[in-house]
């Protein structure tokens, strides 16, 4: 501005009159405070535009929570429902089976006994089963089991179907959470992990370690299968849906995998933070 001010004089005739001195000293100062009102009305409308920006951004952020909300929310009211039909009816089904075959037994030759309690040992897995996979869809029940006891319960049912050695490593103190809505997305974030290890990984282990210290819980679960190429399952609707899960709870997410080399997740939760907000 003062290197204007200074051209602007250079390239001005010389000044004979007090009064043409004035004017010119006026017109200057006028030009400055023009420019000024300028600048300063451009930087106020661009921070309210930026204000604007970013109020749209909070806003666009905060409708997405509510439908990541509103999602998981109707997804496990869907769980719970289909668990209850579960236990309620068809074990209900498999339990009068049952019995059924159980009373068959006294009655066939001794030839065709053995196939018979063979038939009624295995109703009696799948009713067993049935009950098993009703509680694990049951909110209420991962609840009151709690989250490491309900991990432990979809391991043990896989090693009860010898698809696989499972084991699950606990560290840290566990007497941190706190959050049992955070805790039934993690849960079902694992079991999504784990259900897909066990329709495609092919794999002869999965392991489960969860790491508590004291601001986070770090959950790694891994398993030796046959992987995959992690550009060919992006769009995937099982990644997004554990991503998108992982987002609403504040939460870092981290699948790795590669053809033949297995595959892992790992989330770090903020146990501090969400107590605090919980």
């Amino acid at each position: 501005m003062i290197y204007l001010f200074n051209t602007f004089l250079l390239q001005q005739p010389t000044v004979s009159t007090s009064a043409e001195r004035y004017l010119l000293i006026y017109m200057i100062g006028v030009l400055l405070i023009v420019t000024s009102l300028v600048v300063i009305f451009f930087i106020v409308f661009q921070k309210r535009k930026n204000k604007l920006l970013l109020d749209k951004i909070k806003q666009q952020q905060a409708f997405d929570e509510e439908i990541s909300k509103t999602q998981t929310e109707i997804q496990e009211e869907t769980l719970k429902h289909v668990g209850r039909e579960l236990h309620d009816n068809v074990g209900q089904l498999l339990a009068f089976a049952s019995m059924q075959i159980n009373m068959l037994a006294g009655h066939v030759k001794d030839d065709l006994k053995e196939k018979v309690l063979d038939t009624s040992n295995v109703i009696k897995a799948s009713l067993q089963e049935v009950r098993a996979l009703s509680k694990s869809l049951n909110t209420d029940v991962i609840l009151n089991a709690g989250f490491e006891e309900s991990i432990q319960n979809e391991l043990n049912r896989l090693k009860r179907m010898k698809l696989m050695e499972v084991e699950l490593i606990c560290l840290g103190k566990k007497d941190v959470r706190k959050n049992n809505k955070d805790a039934i997305i993690l849960f079902r974030i694992i079991q999504e992990f784990m259900s897909n290890t066990v329709k495609y990984s092919k794999a002869k282990h999965l392991s489960i370690s969860l790491n508590y210290t004291e601001e986070k819980l770090i959950i790694i679960a891994k398993d030796d299968g046959v992987g995959f190429d992690m550009e060919t399952v992006k769009s995937g609707a099982g990644l997004i849906n554990m991503k998108a899960r992982t987002e609403l709870i504040e939460s870092t997410f981290s699948l790795t995998s590669k053809p033949n080399e297995g595959v892992e997740l790992q989330i770090e939760y903020p146990v501090l933070k969400r107590a605090i907000n919980d």
